[in-house]
């Protein structure tokens, strides 16, 4: 699969899902915790808001690798993204992607000190899509039950970013 091709079918994968699982490492030990993704670029670049007072931003700082988990049960599609991330404190990104939703979590703005972007580079993904309704997805499983054939779960690839 080509390079843009490969972002073409990520960005597809992940554009109605508002929330990931972003893990990130310390050591031997792994931490996740749920994100909302402000931006998935043309470019194949994620982005992300947080605070530079976070555990987060710690981790990010001394291993720059992550794992995004995306999940949408409603229409049967999962992803995970493997990559690299990056501290970014670059005022116009910053303004670009800031919305006033944001504000939930940051109460002090757009001029918030702790104010950061996270910048999510993925190098390789994986997702299984079936993109089937639920009626069509039991349909499919009852099939399965009663004719003792494996279930078929869908599309299931690797994507090479």
């Amino acid at each position: 699969m080509e390079v843009n091709k490969g972002i073409d079918k990520l960005v597809d994968l992940i554009k109605d899902v508002k929330y990931c699982m972003m893990l990130t490492s310390l050591g031997k030990e792994i931490k996740g915790r749920p994100m909302a993704t402000t931006k998935a670029g043309d470019d194949g670049l994620l982005w992300f808001f947080t605070s530079s007072s976070t555990r987060k931003y710690d981790e990010i700082e001394e291993d720059a690798s992550i794992v995004l988990c995306y999940s949408d049960p409603s229409a049967n599609t999962y992803v995970i993204v493997n990559g690299t991330a990056e501290i970014s404190r670059d005022r116009k990104k910053i303004e670009e992607l800031w919305s006033p939703i944001l504000k939930a979590w940051f109460p002090d703005g757009i001029d918030d000190p702790h104010l950061v972007l996270i910048k999510a580079k993925p190098l390789k993904a994986e997702y299984w899509d079936s993109s089937s309704s639920s009626m069509v997805v039991f349909f499919n499983l009852l099939k399965s039950i009663v004719t003792g054939k494996q279930y078929d779960e869908g599309e299931h690839g690797k994507i090479s970013l």
